[in-house]
C-alpha cells in the first residue's frame, strides 16, 4: 500500500522529497508559488487548507485530483520559523523589532483535531512552543550542514546517535558567498568553525538537495531527516500503531 502524505508549508519540497524517498505519495501546500516543487502542489495558506479539510471540504491540487481528509494518512507541517531563529533573537536583543508571524501556535491544535498521525518541524528556538520528541542534525546522516531541527509527532520516532558535522557549511543569507572565511559556531561543544556555502551547487550538496534555487534550499530541511522519519511512520501505519 502507498500512503498519502500532506506536506503543509512545503516550500521547495525538502521534507516532501524525504518522505517520497521513504515510500509515501506526497502532495504539498504553500502560500507562495513553488515552481521547483516536484510533487502535486496547491498554492494556499496552509492553515486555511487545514480548516477546509476539517470542515469536510476537498483540496484540488495541480495534478487535477481533489483530496479529502479521510484519504490522507499523515500530515507534516513546517510553519515558518524565522521568529524563533537565533538571528531574530539577536535583533530583539538589540531592540530591533521583527515582523515574523507565529504560525506554529495556531497550526498545532488544528493538526491534533484531524486525528491523523502528524509531524511538526521547527527550529531549536521553538522548543518551548512544542512538545518535541525528536531532534535531528546533519551529522546523523553524513551531511555537510549541521542544521539542528526539532520534531513533534504523535507517533514514536527514534533518532540515530552520531557526532555532529565537523566544519559544517552554512546555507543561509541572500546568496552564496565566495570569499567568506570560516568563523566560530557557538552551537557546538568545544565550538567548531563553519562558513557560508560558496555556490548553489555546494549548498545543494551539503543539504542533499539537487534541485531548486538558493532561496528554496536555504529555507528547507534536508530530505534525509524526513526519509528517516518516513520509514518509521510507514512501519507504524502498516502495523496499526499510528494514531
Amino acid at each position: 500500500m502507498i500512503w498519502l502524505l500532506l506536506d503543509l508549508f512545503c516550500g521547495i519540497g525538502g521534507a516532501s522529497r524525504g518522505y517520497a524517498d521513504a515510500g509515501f505519495r506526497v502532495i504539498g501546500v504553500d502560500v507562495n508559488p513553488q515552481p521547483h516543487y516536484p510533487y502535486p502542489f496547491l498554492q494556499m495558506d496552509a492553515i486555511e487548507a487545514l480548516n477546509r479539510l476539517l470542515r469536510g471540504e476537498g483540496l484540488t491540487f495541480s495534478d487535477g485530483h481533489t483530496y479529502y481528509l479521510h484519504v490522507i494518512a499523515v500530515i507534516h507541517a513546517s510553519p515558518p520559523c524565522q521568529f524563533k531563529t537565533q538571528m531574530a533573537a539577536a535583533h530583539r536583543a538589540h531592540g530591533r523589532a521583527t515582523d515574523r508571524p507565529d504560525l506554529l501556535t495556531p497550526t498545532r491544535p488544528l493538526l491534533k483535531a484531524t486525528g491523523k498521525p502528524y509531524v511538526i518541524e521547527n527550529v531549536v528556538g521553538a522548543k518551548a512552543m512544542m512538545q518535541a520528541t525528536l531532534r535531528l542534525h546533519g551529522g546523523m546522516f553524513g551531511l555537510g550542514v549541521h542544521r539542528p531541527r526539532l520534531f513533534e509527532s504523535n507517533v514514536l520516532i527514534l533518532a540515530p546517535h552520531t557526532r555532529v558535522t565537523k566544519e559544517p557549511i552554512g546555507v543561509y543569507g541572500y546568496r552564496p558567498v565566495r570569499n567568506w572565511s570560516t568563523r566560530l559556531n557557538g552551537d557546538y561543544k568545544g565550538r567548531s568553525t563553519f562558513r557560508v556555502a560558496r555556490s548553489l551547487e555546494e549548498a545543494q550538496k551539503a543539504m542533499g538537495m539537487d534541485w531548486g534555487d538558493y532561496h528554496g534550499v536555504k529555507e528547507a530541511i534536508p530530505p534525509a531527516y524526513t526519509e528517516h522519519i518516513g520509514h518509521q511512520l510507514i512501519v507504524a501505519l502498516e502495523s496499526g500503531d499510528a494514531a
